[in-house]
């Protein structure tokens, strides 16, 4: 960096040295002694207050109105993995599940203990299912789903990948653990009519699963791991493989199975008839059955409501804390005070 008399004349970069617009000099010398404007605001006790004050009474509002849309939600839960367990396997219950001869049909019974409007949505939870473990999640592949046998890069699916050597469509441990557990609703002398379709999301079934895929070799090994596939739908339309493969980040979730397009009035009495076919007894997982219906906000889930409401009130709280403070620590900020302080602090 060359300095004439009136600032700086050029700016040496590497190799080279950039001639420099006696114009620029000056804002140039300002920017390096980090001298040019800028906005310093100063936080006095008033404006400190009132950001806190400001930022409470828009949370806690936003948190209550959030908060009543979740409470409006009704649900009606029941876990029925421990009561559909026949009484001579209740200490055997690995050998229940695995046994095929024995009949895996069970009767619940919910009550609906206020009234739920159509849509009602039928989810089956499980409990201690890690469907984020690594391997398990990548032991799939997307190219197969959508092109099916004409792709054979499938490594990734193993060790579900190929049976008595012939490729399995579709491959990995995903699909092979498929969710079998089948429900029918009864309500007074009546079937309740269950809507199976749109359930998966339609950009997964538009492009992630081949409608021009149909399953193959699916489930033929020794070992089965869940259920089946029906040869003869191609994949786009298998929506309960599809919900299925969209994994789930942590060990309990929920997963569509289904809609009921009526309302069910209080005290109504469900029966569901259903069929307890899917082994959660070797890792000690739960399963559920959950209908439920949603709000605008969507199903019910407190978090949200109470995370605005609890910062809301944290900031109220720090607000007084302040005012007490500044109240107890009163200090005089005038102009001309400021205007000293402003000053002593560049000496």
């Amino acid at each position: 960096m060359d300095v004439d008399g009136e600032g700086v004349s050029a700016v040496a970069t590497g190799d080279r040295t950039i001639p420099m617009h006696p114009g620029r000099h000056e804002a140039f010398h300002q920017f390096t002694q980090q001298k040019l404007p800028a906005c310093k605001p100063v936080l006095t006790p008033a404006w400190v207050i009132s950001i806190f004050l400001l930022m409470g009474t828009i949370f806690i509002p936003i948190g209550l109105v959030t908060l009543h849309a979740s409470q409006s939600v009704v649900e009606v839960v029941d876990r029925y993995d421990i009561e559909c367990i026949p009484e001579a396997f209740k200490s055997n219950k690995l050998g229940y599940i695995k046994d095929s001869s024995i009949p895996k049909n069970c009767s619940r019974f919910l009550k609906v203990y206020k009234r739920m409007k159509a849509p009602i949505y039928i989810y089956y939870q499980l409990d201690n299912y890690y469907q984020n473990h690594r391997r398990y999640v990548k032991s799939r592949n997307d190219q197969q789903l959508l092109h099916g046998l004409k792709y054979n890069g499938t490594s990734s699916c193993k060790p579900e990948q190929t049976n008595n050597g012939l490729p399995i469509v579709p491959c990995g441990l995903i699909a092979w653990s498929l969710f079998n557990d089948t429900y029918e609703f009864i309500r007074g002398a009546s079937e309740l009519t269950v809507n199976r379709k749109n359930i998966a999301w339609k950009s997964d079934r538009d492009h992630k699963f081949g409608k021009h895929v149909y399953p193959f070799n699916f489930q033929n090994g020794t070992l089965i791991g869940g259920g089946m596939l029906d040869p003869r739908i191609h994949l786009s339309d298998q929506e309960d493989l599809i919900v299925w493969m969209r994994t789930a980040a942590l060990p309990t979730f929920r997963k569509l199975y289904g809609r009921i397009e009526e309302d069910l009035n209080a005290d109504d009495v469900i029966v569901v008839n259903l069929m307890n076919n899917y082994n959660t007894y070797s890792f000690g997982g739960k399963k559920k059955l959950v209908l439920s219906t949603s709000s605008w906000l969507g199903g019910k889930n407190d978090f949200l409501g109470v995370a605005y409401i609890s910062v809301g009130s944290s900031c109220i709280f720090v607000c007084f804390v302040f005012i007490l403070l500044h109240m107890k620590n009163r200090r005089p900020y005038g102009g001309h005070n400021l205007f000293v302080l402003e000053q002593e602090r560049h000496l």
